[in-house]
């Protein structure tokens, strides 16, 4: 049976907050919608299932991102994930320069956990706490 990544779901506090990380980094919007109704509820498992939504694209048109905000019913706070917890982890993005990147996310307030790591002189890499809490990773190349 043939299989294919179609996307990553990340549900957000702020959506143009989000989207505006994200097309800074690189990612360009392919569209927008607002969805809601039985099927909707049915697909989810929730009740009243209201969201606005926008699907991103990394440049080399594989990587996919969905990222949606609650109109109804009301967003669950939770702590933000840590790297060491059971569930979803982290996205990851490979990036031409490390430095550049880091640039753009400080501009929004994100920087990194604890620093810049060079893994077997393959990777520099880091991990930044994003909007809403979202650990992404970023990874040059060396």
């Amino acid at each position: 049976m043939p299989i294919k990544l179609e996307n990553v779901a990340i549900a957000v506090r702020d959506l143009e907050e989000t989207i505006a990380f994200f097309t800074d980094l690189g990612l360009t919007v392919l569209g927008r919608d607002t969805v809601s109704g039985e099927w909707a509820d049915t697909a989810v498992g929730l009740d009243g299932n209201h969201v606005k939504l926008a699907m991103l694209q990394t440049p080399d048109g594989h990587g996919r991102l969905e990222l949606f905000e609650y109109l109804h019913p009301d967003a669950i706070e939770t702590e933000p994930t840590q790297p060491h917890e059971i569930g979803m982890h982290r996205v990851a993005f490979s990036v031409d320069d490390l430095d550049a990147a880091l640039e753009i996310a400080a501009r929004h307030g994100c920087h990194p956990l604890r620093g810049v790591a060079t893994y077997a002189d393959v990777y520099r890499l880091t991990y930044v706490r994003g909007p809403s809490g979202i650990i992404v990773m970023l990874a040059e190349e060396l």
